[in-house]
């Protein structure tokens, strides 16, 4: 009987560290990003939960909150506020869906407005400009890079290999 109330007693306190566990990964994640809970929530409100924006402009609907995750992180949220100052919505925008909204010859400023700023940029050799990447959520060990010219508009975009996977395979 001891061995088996000892069991027992192994299988709640596994069950109760396990549960513990689930908490303390969903409370640590909830500073991370927007969730629908949000929609409503006011401006100040956002900021407690989120922190400070990464940026803020005014847009026709109102007011756009930026919440870039980088480096290393993998999402840029976009949280838009009605004139009033709550949330109507809220999107992650790094995707291959918004990547495709991208084309030589936009500026900076297009690029911010579609999927935020970069905190990876990389300037180019005898000052020929600059590329910007985005790690984001993909199965695969790749960024999303653009290359700018001096003048700040886009020369290319496509996807590159981080540094970290760049696995060296000579012996």
């Amino acid at each position: 009987m001891t061995s088996r109330n000892s069991t027992k007693q192994w299988f709640r306190q596994l069950q109760t560290i396990g549960l513990l566990g689930i908490v303390l990964l969903v409370n640590g994640c909830a500073g991370y990003g927007p969730n629908d809970q949000f929609i409503g929530k006011g401006r100040t409100e956002v900021i407690a939960l989120l922190g400070a924006p990464t940026g803020e402009r005014p847009i026709a609907a109102g007011t756009l909150l930026e919440y870039a995750r980088g480096p290393y992180g993998k999402h840029t949220y976009f949280i838009t506020l009605n004139p009033v100052g709550s949330v109507v919505k809220w999107e992650q925008v790094l995707t291959e869906e918004n990547f495709a909204k991208i084309k030589p010859g936009m500026s900076k400023q297009q690029v911010i407005s579609i999927i935020g700023k970069s905190f990876e940029v990389m300037g180019l050799a005898r000052e020929r400009g600059e590329v910007w990447s985005y790690r984001y959520a993909t199965p695969f060990c790749i960024w999303y890079q653009i290359e700018f010219t001096k003048e700040g508009t886009i020369r290319s975009a496509g996807e590159g290999m981080p540094p970290e996977c760049n696995i060296d395979s000579a012996p």
